[in-house]
């Protein structure tokens, strides 16, 4: 699972296997250290909430993801699932999508557990 933190934004991309998980109603996990007593926990967990929302604690940032739509996303060619929550002075914009293979292999990437890109085989720009 890829995650991109850009201002009041979050996005998660999540591999075939990991959607496949979410969707069986499991969460998915990763992790990212800093060193030996630092270790940035990340997580997208379907629950029993009525629209995708984010919290951070001790354990890291989880987004939660209701069941009906976990459920649905991992079995139908949906590309993302999209949130807004309120947050103190703004909105706090989350994204969730599915992770593609890259039209152009680039070095260190790993496209093994990906989902076909769209535009696969057609001219790149």
């Amino acid at each position: 699972m890829k995650l991109r933190i850009r201002d009041n934004s979050i996005r998660l991309r999540l591999t075939r296997s990991e959607v496949d998980t979410c969707g069986r109603g499991l969460a998915v996990v990763a992790s990212t250290a800093f060193g030996p007593d630092a270790t940035l926990q990340y997580s997208l967990i379907p629950a029993d909430v009525d629209e995708l929302s984010a919290r951070v604690d001790d354990q890291g940032i989880a987004i939660l993801l209701p069941h009906a739509l976990a459920s649905a996303w991992a079995v139908t060619g949906q590309v993302s699932i999209t949130g807004e929550q309120r947050v103190h002075g703004g909105v706090l914009h989350l994204l969730i999508e599915k992770d593609f293979a890259c039209l152009s292999p680039r070095e260190g990437d790993d496209d093994n557990d990906t989902f076909a890109h769209p535009q696969q085989g057609q001219s790149a720009c």
